[in-house]
């Protein structure tokens, strides 16, 4: 017969498992320590700027008796690859500064203060800061302001993810 198939039971058991496998897999990857739910999140990146949004954020997490959640977006440098007529690959070479960070981080002294991890991402800094608030449901998202001819030229971070995010954004100069 031409046309759609219906299945049979058995067959929307498998597709109901598959369903329920594919639900079970989104979760486990969007679950996250409960210890850390409803904490600060501060992005860092060693910059003084961060430095100071840094301190900010231990001072805000232990006032609210809340944990940090420190993220790391690491910079992807787009290499571009011409083969031929075929158009450009753009390649992502890691960046390892955030094993320096982590170390560096685990070394301070200020940090004993609140519970604290380490998170890295890779792409766009506004979208990866909101999606980690999002993930941890995080009471608010630190950042530094951005100085210098860069953050004139293509908006600073923290002007677009004022704009963008879905919780309170705290920019400290």
């Amino acid at each position: 017969m031409a046309g759609h198939e219906i299945p049979e039971p058995a067959d929307r058991e498998q597709l109901t498992d598959h369903a329920s496998d594919l639900q079970a897999a989104e979760e486990t990857r969007h679950s996250c320590d409960p210890a850390f739910r409803h904490g600060v999140v501060v992005g860092f990146d060693g910059s003084t700027s961060s430095e100071r949004a840094l301190a900010y954020a231990i001072g805000m997490a232990r006032r609210l008796g809340s944990a940090l959640i420190i993220v790391h977006v690491a910079n992807r440098l787009p290499t571009t690859v011409w083969a031929g007529c075929e158009p450009p690959v753009f390649v992502d070479v890691p960046d390892h500064r955030t094993e320096v960070l982590g170390l560096e981080l685990a070394c301070a002294d200020y940090l004993t203060e609140v519970p604290w991890i380490l998170v890295e991402r890779g792409g766009d800094i506004c979208h990866e800061l909101e999606e980690v608030g999002q993930e941890y449901s995080a009471d608010a998202i630190v950042v530094g302001s951005t100085h210098g001819i860069v953050g004139r030229i293509f908006g600073s971070v923290a002007g677009r993810l004022a704009r963008r995010a879905q919780r309170p954004v705290v920019v400290i100069p």
